[in-house]
This record gives C-alpha cells, sequence and structure tokens, in this order.
C-alpha cells in the first residue's frame, strides 16, 4: 500500500473508532441523562402510553385516565375537583410535562419505577397492560373541602397538619385552576395553558408553599417561646415592666399598639389582646441571634420537602437590633410560607415536639403490593413540655377571651388555641393587608390537627374590616371541625 493510500486508511480507522467510542458513550454513559430529557419526546409518550396510576384521598382516586384519541399519546389525564386538588397532585400534561406529586412519583404513576420491573415483567409473559402505581396520600377530604370553600373567591392559602405525626391533612390553594383544562396535546389545551400563564392572579402558583409572606402577629408565638427557653420570661403572668410609649432600639420611632392595656402587661394578656410593643422589646432582650436560633428550630431559614419543595421561610441573621425588635412581631424581614406557620402551630399544640410534615404515605404496586410506608420522623424539639404547655394556655386564652373567638369550636372536651395576625405590607404599608390565623384543637388525647390560614386579598371587604379574627379564623374553624368530625 502506497503511503497516500495507508493515510487515508488511518484516518477512516480513526473516524470509525471515533463513531465507536461516540456511540458507546451515548449508549451507556448519557442514556439516562437522555432519556429523562425533557425535550425527548419518546419519554413524553411513554409516559402516556399506557393507563396512569391514580394519586388517592380517603381511599379513593382523585386522579384518573382516559382514551385521548390521539395518534401519539394513548391515554389523557383526568381530575375529579380539580380546583380544589391542584395544590396537591400537580398536573400532568402530554404538552407541557408534570409538577409536584404528578412529577415526583412519575416513575410511580407510569410504571416505569425501579421497583416495578417484576411487575413490568410479569406482564409480559401474562399478555396483561402495563399499568402504573398509585400513590396513598395523607390528606382529608373533608379538611380539603371545607379549606378551598371557605377560602372561596379569597386569594390565599391553607394548611392543616396532624401534629403527633407531621401527616399534612389540607394543602388549599386560591385561586386555583384545573389541571384537566391543559392534560392533552390539541389547541384547545394549549389556549387554556396560555390564558394560566398570562393570568396576574397567578392560578398556578401553590400559595401554601411556595409563596411567602410577612407574618404580622401570628409570629408573636414564636417570640413568646423564644422569651420562655431563654429565661426572659418565667411568669407568664408577672408584669413584663414594658413602658408606654415602647421606643423602637437604635431609633426615636415609638412602636404602635393597636390594643389598649399594652402598658407592663404580662406575656399572656400581650398575646391575647396582641401588644406589638411587648414582643418587639422581648425580641431584643432575646436578642438577634437567639432569635434565629428559636425560629429555625421551628424550620426557617430551610427549604421543607414534603415531598414537593416548599420555599424557605426567612427570619434575617443580619439585621440590627432595630430590625430584629421589628420582626419580632411578625414585620420587617420575617417572612414565611402558611406551611410553615402550621409546622409552629403543630409543635406547640405536640407538646413542643415538632414533626416532619409530609402528604404521602404510601406508594402502591398495580397489584396492591406496598412498595414503600413513609412514617413519622421527629424534626426538632423547639420548646420544653412545660413551656408549650404555657405557649398552649396563652392562646387558648386568644380564643376564649381574646382576638380570635371566631374559632372556637364550642365542642364537648375540645380545646381550641389560637393566634391572629395582620401582616402590614407594600411601601409605607399602603397595600391591602394579609389577614392571618394559626389555630389548633386539642382533647384529652392530645391534638388531632393544627392548621394556619391566610387570606393575601378578600374582594369586597374593606380595608379597615381586614382582620385575621374575621377573615381567616372561620376558616381555621371549619377545617378544624372537619377534621373532628372525621374522626367520629
Amino acid at each position: 500500500m502506497n503511503k497516500p493510500l495507508r493515510r487515508v486508511a488511518i484516518f477512516c480507522g480513526l473516524l470509525v473508532l471515533a463513531l465507536l467510542l461516540r456511540d458507546n458513550w451515548l449508549q451507556f454513559v448519557r442514556a439516562d441523562e437522555l432519556n429523562a430529557h425533557s425535550r425527548n419526546k419518546r419519554v413524553q409518550i411513554e409516559r402516556y402510553a399506557n393507563v396512569r396510576g391514580n394519586i388517592i384521598v380517603d381511599g379513593k382516586p382523585i386522579t384518573g385516565s382516559v382514551d385521548s384519541q390521539d395518534t401519539f399519546y394513548k391515554y389523557k389525564r383526568t381530575y375529579t375537583d380539580g380546583p380544589m386538588w391542584a395544590p396537591v397532585t400537580g398536573y400532568a400534561s402530554q404538552a407541557y410535562d408534570a409538577n409536584q406529586i404528578e412529577k415526583i412519583e412519575d416513575g410511580i404513576l407510569t410504571g416505569n419505577d425501579d421497583r416495578l420491573f417484576f411487575d413490568r415483567t410479569l406482564a409480559m409473559f401474562t399478555g396483561e397492560k402495563k399499568k402504573g402505581g398509585d400513590v396513598i396520600t395523607t390528606l382529608n377530604g373533608a379538611a380539603q373541602k371545607a379549606a378551598f370553600e371557605g377560602l372561596g373567591n379569597k386569594t390565599g392559602a391553607v394548611v392543616a397538619i396532624e401534629p403527633k405525626t407531621g401527616k399534612i391533612l389540607a394543602m388549599a390553594s386560591t385561586p386555583s385552576y384545573d389541571p384537566s383544562s391543559f392534560a392533552g396535546y390539541s389547541g384547545k389545551d394549549e389556549k387554556a395553558w396560555v390564558a394560566l400563564e398570562k393570568d396576574k392572579n397567578k392560578p398556578k402558583l401553590n400559595r401554601a408553599i411556595r409563596e411567602i409572606y410577612p407574618p404580622g402577629s401570628v409570629f408573636k408565638v414564636v417570640t413568646a417561646a423564644a422569651a420562655l427557653e431563654n429565661g426572659k420570661i418565667t411568669d407568664i403572668n408577672a408584669p413584663t415592666d414594658t413602658p408606654e410609649p415602647y421606643i423602637l432600639p437604635l431609633s426615636t420611632v415609638p412602636m404602635k399598639n393597636h390594643a389598649r392595656g399594652c402598658k407592663n402587661a404580662s406575656l399572656n394578656q400581650a398575646l391575647e389582646v396582641s401588644c406589638n410593643s411587648v414582643f418587639a422589646k422581648l425580641g431584643d432582650e432575646v436578642g438577634r441571634d437567639k432569635m434565629v436560633e428559636m425560629a429555625e428550630k421551628f424550620g426557617f431559614n430551610a427549604e421543607q420537602f414534603v415531598p414537593v419543595r416548599a420555599a424557605a421561610s426567612v427570619y434575617d441573621k443580619k439585621m440590627d437590633r432595630g430590625g430584629n425588635a421589628q420582626s419580632s412581631i411578625g414585620q420587617f424581614n420575617t417572612a414565611t410560607t402558611p406551611l410553615q406557620m402550621a409546622m409552629v402551630t403543630a409543635a406547640i399544640a405536640n407538646d413542643g415536639k415538632l414533626m416532619k410534615p409530609y402528604m404521602i404515605d404510601q406508594l402502591r404496586a398495580p397489584n396492591l403490593d406496598i412498595l414503600k410506608q413513609n412514617e413519622p420522623e421527629e424534626m426538632s424539639r423547639p420548646v420544653s413540655p412545660a413551656n408549650a404547655q404555657l405557649l398552649q394556655q396563652m392562646m387558648e386564652n386568644v380564643v376564649t377571651d381574646g382576638t380570635g373567638g371566631n374559632a372556637d369550636l364550642n365542642m364537648d372536651g375540645v380545646k381550641v388555641g389560637g393566634k391572629t395576625g395582620t401582616a402590614q405590607h407594600g411601601e409605607k404599608n399602603a397595600k391591602r393587608p394579609y389577614a392571618w390565623f394559626i389555630s389548633y384543637a386539642k382533647t384529652a388525647e392530645g391534638s388531632p390537627v393544627a392548621v394556619a390560614v391566610v387570606v393575601e386579598d378578600s374582594a369586597g371587604t374593606d380595608r379597615e374590616d381586614i382582620s385575621g379574627g374575621g377573615l381567616a379564623a372561620p376558616i381555621a374553624k371549619a377545617v378544624m371541625k372537619a377534621v373532628m368530625k372525621s374522626r367520629g
């Protein structure tokens, strides 16, 4: 072979080698990445090639599948009471992928999860069609309905938790959307998706876990916990030596009180009528670092996964004394999700033990075998049992004698503790305030439910009539009542 031919042969050999290397790289190294790539249409086609498993509440499916009459996508997702359950299920769309539980547990629901390999293999021999597994939630249907209907045409969110386990019983967000409206691949589905994307009210936003709000006075229970745990208060009925007016640290600005009788008020009285001055002073006495420590024990400054990711609530680690005093009443830079405030309430109701929140109880194979059973998991102990019981005593006074009377269940053997909040926001507090309410119901056997409600906006309500006790407390009451009734 002459020299030019040898060079061509070597060059061609190198090209073949490069092709083999590239082919093996794609097939073995990047195979999983490419199979799961969002632009790989075969993934979407496979997702809807078979009947999708269901998301279950109270033993009944809240999702389904129907023949979509489409060339590529065999089945289309359907939803029962879609707007009510959308904050829980998320969506599964032939055109727009999936999110929340539909996305996180896609492997189980499609039947492609490695744990379902035996089921898939058996189906090949028996000739049965491939089926997806089911996701069994912790949700309580009656509580969810009470939360969703209670919010009505208001903008807001509700989260309810079982304190002793961390099970999420309700997660509602309004305005909402129907995931069925864009589950397919037609022009109609596209129109529905575009309309939702352009909607200034953001109906696809899960406000229960993805929006953070100034908590206002509901945060005062965290400040009270910090004051008790750090020995700044040893007697909740003793005077706190709070002047009127109380001047914020590093300033000449007085802290405004919207309640009377705050001068030198006890911690118990201050929580009952919601004295800003008492809690701002206590936050300053506890100090920023100890306030941060307490907030973080409750879950602040960290994302939560339930398993859907929840935004991190914030207690500023770098603010000055004046900022810390204002943050101690739930203003300044303090911001929280409704989930986070439900966690705070649940920990207090559970005698100081915070359980990790979760909303998936089981993953189940098509043959009904349990693939995974989630168990309650302790997250932290923000306060001692003794101090938690003092906080309960004060929160129960808020309902019986203070601003939270609209949450009282008036049920024999059931005590209700709560805290109202009205959070100012916007430049110079010009925007309509948020109405908050946190509460729990408790029996001799413990607390079966803790609730956090935020009403971001209520159409037709005058600004001066916006209050946690007036707007949010009745919703919390309805959710607690639904849980109590469902327990028999």
